[in-house]
């Protein structure tokens, strides 16, 4: 078995307030729900940037290769007026 940990970090050059990128950042949480992974808000105090830490077990690097594989797409494919940069550590 294996722990995934998963850094996600974007740039939001269209919001303005700390508030706005709650409210992306929390859709986004909600969306990674279906996923059964534990996320978590990791954004520092400049409102264009935000970084979102998820973290997850699987029972072999194939298959954490592979749910790392679909959140990437998902992420894509769910808000793609956003650019997401992934940094990982399997454990």
């Amino acid at each position: 078995m294996v722990i995934v940990n998963l850094i996600v970090d974007f740039e939001l050059p269209f919001v303005f307030s700390l508030k706005e990128r709650r409210k992306i950042v929390n859709s986004i949480k909600d969306k990674l729900k279906k996923f059964n992974v534990s996320v978590l808000d990791i954004s520092g105090e400049y409102p264009k940037e935000a970084s979102i830490a998820i973290a997850f077990l699987a029972h072999n690097e194939k298959q954490a290769a592979e749910i790392q594989r679909t959140i990437e797409e998902f992420l894509y494919k769910n808000f793609p007026e956003i650019e997401f940069f992934f940094d990982s550590e399997i454990i």
